[in-house]
């Protein structure tokens, strides 16, 4: 099996390396090939991810290489993890929507939509590639923001699934306040990528007892505390939203504090420095400890386990992703992307039934996805007015001043990556 990375010189690929070796026998990588353009990083990476499959006793051959046409030739599964622009870019996403007072974040609101921009015709152009050297292969997208462009590979033709660490990290927390298994817990989620709730949590498999009530009522403190929101909206909502709704419902909280400390793009690039300085290292083996605090915890197993089940391996038969709603959502049109539990096999995911979802999480979802709509417009298709339209539509942003001044900067931010700027 020969499993392609695009992206391979971020400083996250050693977790993907470490998951892949441990999980050897779920996921049985013969080749796997790292590109990126960035020679410098891939020669750390590369040399890195071979002493940790060498430690592990891994015999599959890990290949680094630029040559994008060369990496998919034969793949059978490709994973997307670029960063068009780097943490530069992101820096930027993070900051300049503060000038009008909205949030500043890389996945979500103006910053997201940049992002989106920016990204989707690198993964179009990078998917048709990856189409003509086997049109067989599976496109697994880890690439932010992942419901947009999940959304624009499937409207391609592509045969692919999006893929986030949102479930996965809450679905190991909440195993260790349980005192259970991780594979005994499975998360009733519900919604889009980075806009979605936990509302109930059930021990041993889809149909099992619903154990939220409890989990809230003994953990709910600890519960709150992760996800920096009051306990009693947790109560108030009997359910556990990602961390991502903090942007919302304390939108103008979190403003205030990313006005008054370094953005989150700068501890990153810090880290990456100090990554790459690890990674250098010719006796380290294993992945850093550091390496937890870059983000993308569970990674790993969450990107084995899809992997292994879209090739008919050992994986998970259900699975949290991000596909198309086909029904499952009523209340959203059957091309929306959404983030739900399904079951997962060489066809691809076909979502699990959802029950009635409560007005108050349907009416945000349906808001966001009419803004991924026109987000997704605009990446395809440019024009001042297609980004104007799909910031006025987001939540986070609502008013066509702010829309006017946001689209300004984010045309002068990102001028280099638009081709038609």
């Amino acid at each position: 099996m020969k499993l392609t990375v695009v992206g391979g010189g971020s400083t996250y690929t050693p977790e993907l390396i470490d998951g892949f070796a441990r999980l050897r026998d779920t996921l049985p990588v013969r080749e796997l090939v790292l590109v990126d353009p960035a020679a410098d990083r891939l020669d750390l990476v590369g040399g890195l991810a071979r002493r940790i499959f060498a430690r592990q006793g891994h015999d599959g051959r890990i290949v680094t290489t630029s040559d994008l046409n060369a990496a998919v030739d034969g793949a059978d599964a490709v994973l997307l993890q670029l960063r068009v622009g780097g943490q530069a870019a992101r820096q930027q996403d993070e900051t300049w929507p503060l000038e009008c007072g909205c949030v500043g974040q890389e996945t979500t609101g103006a910053g997201g939509l940049a992002k989106a921009l920016r990204t989707v015709p690198v993964v179009l152009d990078i998917a048709e590639r990856v189409r003509r050297a086997n049109p067989d292969a599976w496109i697994i997208d880890f690439t932010n923001p992942v419901g947009i462009v999940t959304r624009a590979l499937l409207r391609a033709g592509h045969r692919a699934v999006g893929l986030c660490n949102v479930a996965i990290g809450l679905q190991r927390k909440f195993a260790g306040l349980l005192g259970v298994a991780p594979a005994d817990v499975h998360l009733d989620h519900v919604g889009l990528n980075h806009l979605t709730w936990e509302t109930a949590v059930r021990l041993g498999g889809p149909e099992g007892a619903d154990v939220l009530p409890r989990l809230l009522a003994e953990h709910g403190d600890a519960v709150a505390a992760d996800l920096r929101l009051p306990r009693p909206l947790l109560d108030r909502l009997g359910a556990v939203p990602s961390y991502y709704l903090r942007y919302y419902y304390a939108h103008d909280e979190v403003v205030g504090e990313l006005r008054t400390k370094p953005s989150r793009a700068a501890e990153v690039a810090e880290m990456e420095r100090q990554l790459l300085r690890m990674y250098g290292d010719p006796a380290l083996d294993e992945k850093p400890a550091l390496l937890a605090r870059r983000g993308g915890a569970y990674y790993s197993e969450a990107a084995v386990d899809l992997a292994a089940a879209l090739l008919g391996g050992a994986g998970s038969p259900y699975q949290v992703v991000n596909t198309y709603n086909r029904g499952t959502l009523p209340f959203l049109p059957d091309d929306a992307v959404i983030e739900v539990p399904a079951a997962v096999g060489g066809k691809g995911a076909a979502p699990l039934p959802v029950a009635d979802v409560n007005p108050l999480y349907a009416g945000l979802m349906a808001n966001v996805t009419a803004y991924e709509d026109l987000a997704l417009d605009a990446a395809l298709r440019g024009g001042r007015d297609r980004v104007f339209r799909a910031l006025l539509a987001h939540p986070l942003v609502g008013q066509y001043g702010y829309a006017e001044q946001l689209t300004d900067l984010l045309v002068a931010h990102n001028r280099e990556h638009l081709a038609w700027a």
